[in-house]
């Protein structure tokens, strides 16, 4: 029994111990300090490396930039008389081909009917002259004439209302771009300036689309309504192509720091850059917001001097250098 009283002690003090020290030690989670973006590295290059990345500059400057609402829209064939639709990728072509057909069909028959009346008042007419015909059914035969001119009318307006036929859809020299806009937007843009087109993809020319007075149209499930523009046919977009367009909003433009837009440097995280000349062939990369680019010149909110020398051409090849050197 006397052996046995120590092994209860150490039984009873190791369930009154906390947990071990090695368990003590794990951490949920490990932070290690990372470089500021401050410090960052400081590109010296010589005259040779200069030259070889073809490495030309520009000083940033004020600049004036409209504010813009970005949206897209989709190229229409305008219709080809006042108070017509325009006819997009939701019209029915095979209908509005059947259509026109038709449309065709009471033309020529309206025509010939508008012939055979007129021959026979002008028929009417020298036997009223001879004297051997009667005055009333001169009368009558001129009235049927005037009836078919009539219907021949009627049926060459509904067939202009029709539009361009179907097969020559695209070939107008202007065509149209429907730009749906949200309802609560609608107050924000100044619908008598120009909006800018431009074809989506990599390099794609923008346009300059003239506002038009079109009928109106909205699509109540979205809770927007529909504005025209007027773009030049350059054979550049087909109709029903997607495009993504620039509205311009109503008030006076802001003002900023301006900067050629291929200064502009994009990170893997979205971040925008731009390298600036400090020295002589001494550049540094510094941060900046960008507010929007137009025409070729990026507005710029923050991050530059007025003065400071921006990297124009060769910016790509020194944050690959930067970047390589690391």
């Amino acid at each position: 029994m006397s052996g046995a009283a120590p092994c209860l002690a150490l039984l009873a003090l190791s369930a009154c111990s906390g947990p071990s020290d090695t368990h003590a030690a794990i951490k949920p989670a490990k932070v290690d300090p990372v470089a500021h973006e401050s410090e960052l590295m400081r590109i010296t290059l010589t005259p040779e490396a200069e030259r070889r990345l073809g490495i030309a500059v520009a000083a940033a400057g004020p600049g004036r930039a409209r504010d813009m609402v970005a949206t897209h829209g989709e190229v229409v064939v305008p219709p080809a008389t006042r108070g017509s639709v325009p006819i997009t990728t939701a019209t029915d072509l095979m209908t509005l081909a059947a259509s026109q057909a038709r449309a065709d069909g009471d033309i020529a028959r309206a025509a010939a009917q508008a012939r055979v009346a007129q021959i026979n008042a002008r028929r009417a007419d020298a036997l009223v002259r001879e004297e051997a015909g009667s005055v009333r059914a001169r009368d009558d035969a001129l009235a049927a004439a005037a009836v078919a001119q009539a219907d021949l009318a009627t049926a060459r307006a509904q067939r202009h209302l029709l539009g361009a036929p179907v097969a020559a859809l695209g070939r107008q020299s202007i065509l149209w771009v429907r730009v749906p806009v949200l309802a609560a937007d609608v107050t924000r843009i100044d619908r008598g300036a120009p909006a800018t087109i431009r074809p989506l993809g990599e390099g794609a020319r923008s346009l300059s689309g003239r506002p038009v007075a079109a009928p109106p149209s909205a699509n109540v499930t979205a809770g927007s309504i529909d504005l025209y523009y007027a773009i030049p046919n350059t054979r550049a977009l087909g109709v029903g192509q997607r495009v993504a367009v620039a509205l311009p909003a109503v008030g006076n433009a802001a003002q900023g720091l301006a900067v050629p837009a291929s200064a502009i440097l994009h990170d893997a995280y979205g971040g925008e850059w731009v390298y600036v000349r400090t020295a002589p062939r001494t550049f540094e990369r510094r941060r900046v917001q960008l507010a929007g680019i137009r025409e070729g010149t990026a507005m710029l909110a923050m991050g530059l001097k007025p003065g400071d020398q921006a990297v124009t051409a060769g910016a790509a090849e020194l944050f690959g250098t930067e970047f390589g050197a690391k």
